[in-house]
Order: structure tokens, then sequence, then C-alpha cells
């Protein structure tokens, strides 16, 4: 009434206000219910639009067989045998490119196909720290190549036993740290640390490369989906339907610039091996 007074010189009833006040705190809470039913309503329009790509994927992944790759195997053989009885050099790189692509196209239908059956087929118990430290070993030439300085062997061994497929959690491992080791191109550090915390285990791969924005973080693991300038996105999809197989899960910081830190958590075996979904 004191406002009213002041700037209008008009006293208000105070039924006039007391509605006023009433529309202001509804539309308020109209307006905030509205907002959030819209983010809602994104955020599931999202996660369908992600299950659709993830479901064509499978559904071709599921058509290639080992067929398309013979092909690209004896096609490569053939190069290969030409580019060593080749004296032209101009031939001979020639030669060499296509070789390199055969085998580019020969790693995306391994990555179809590893999407199409990346569940656990026969559930056993694997050494975390035994598995890491076999991938940094195999990763170790590409490291070398990029600069990038790989951690010592200081891992733990023998208590932090996960239930899943070896072969699968390796391939999760080697595209985590092979995709950190070219996030480097110009040289840096590579970190890896193992942690056990009550019934689960966190591995932290750490790089020092150049970094992800929030919107590319909250793509990983989206078809087609990559920050290189020459990949696909398949070998972090895979990861991570890896991951999920395994009850796990996959949390990722970073900054631009300063690098990316992926953090995967699993659950620890017990005695009877936890249900694969």
């Amino acid at each position: 009434m004191g406002v009213s007074i002041f700037v209008f010189d008009i006293a208000l009833p105070t039924f006039l206000w007391i509605e006023f006040v009433c529309l202001d705190v509804i539309g308020t809470l109209v307006i905030t219910v509205l907002w959030e039913a819209i983010r809602t309503n994104l955020s599931i329009l999202k996660r369908l639009v992600k299950a659709e790509k993830l479901e064509v994927v499978s559904h071709l992944a599921a058509s290639i067989s080992h067929e398309v790759r013979n092909p690209l195997t004896a096609s490569r053989g053939f190069m290969q045998m030409l580019g060593e009885d080749e004296q032209n050099p101009i031939k001979k790189r020639y030669l060499s490119i296509a070789i390199d692509e055969l085998d580019r196209a020969k790693d995306i239908i391994d990555d179809y196909l590893l999407f199409a059956n990346s569940a656990p087929e026969r559930p056993e118990q694997v050494d975390v720290g035994v598995e890491i430290q076999h991938v940094l070993q195999i990763m170790k030439p590409l490291a070398n190549m990029n600069g990038v300085v790989l951690p010592p062997p200081s891992l733990l061994h023998g208590q932090a036993k996960v239930c899943g497929e070896r072969k699968k959690l390796q391939q999760c491992f080697i595209n985590l740290v092979k995709n950190s080791i070219e996030a480097m191109p110009n040289g840096g550090k590579l970190e890896v640390k193992l942690k056990k915390s009550g019934e689960t285990v966190t591995v932290e791969i750490h790089d020092t490369g150049c970094g992800m924005t929030s919107e590319q973080i909250s793509r990983l693991g989206e078809p087609y989906f990559t920050t290189k300038e020459k990949g696909t996105g398949l070998g972090t999809m895979v990861s991570f339907r890896i991951i999920h197989y395994m009850q796990g899960k996959v949390h990722v910081k970073s900054e631009k610039g300063k690098g990316t830190c992926f953090s995967i958590e699993l659950p620890l075996c017990t005695k009877t091996a936890p249900k694969i979904d």
C-alpha cells in the first residue's frame, strides 16, 4: 500500500495486494514447473535419439560377418607382395597408403563386430592390475612415437579382481589408453591409478592432452562422435558398452587445454559372480 501511495498517490485495497502477491507466486510456480517439464522432455528426447543410434549400429554390426574381412585380408596380402617387389618409390608409397587404408577399414569392422557382441560370453575373474600393465606394454610403441611418458609398473595385483571377459576388458583399456595417448600428439604424461574401496575398484586414466568441452563429454559413447580428425568414435562406444555389461560406471572429467581423466568404476568379484545383463 505504501508503494502505491508513493508511486501513484493511490491507496490500493488490501485484498488487491493479496491477489497480486498470490498471482505472482502462482505464476512463478507455473513457469518453474513448465521449465522443468521442458528440460525433462529434452533429456528424454536426447536419450531416445541415442538409443535409436545404438540400435541402428547394433543391427549393422550384426549383419557384418567374417566374409567382409576376408577380401580385405586377401587384398592387403597382394598389395604387400607388390610393395616388396616394387622399385618405383612413388608407386611403393601409394601401395603403402592403400595398405594403411585397408587396415583402417578392418579396424572399423572389428569395432563393429565387438560392439555387436560386447557382453561377456564366459565371465571369469580378471585381475585388473595385471590387465592394465599388459595393456601399457602393448601401447608402449605408440606412446614412444608420440613422446608420451607411461607410468611405472607399480599397480595393485591380486587384490582387485572383477568378473568379466579378459579379452574384452583388455580391449576396453586399450581403446581408452590409445585415445589418451593420441590426445597428446606433442608429448605429455599418462597417469594410471588403481584404487580399491569397499566392493569396487576404480581405474583412473589421466592425460595432459588437449582436453574436451562439457558438450563433447556429454556426447562421448555416441556412435560416430569423435574428437579426432580421423576417427569413428566406435572404440569409445565399445569401451563404454563393455563397462556397462560388467555393471560398471564411467566418469569423465576434462578441461580444454589441460587434459582428461577417465574414471572406470567396476564391482569386485565375490564368491558368486554377479549376474551379467
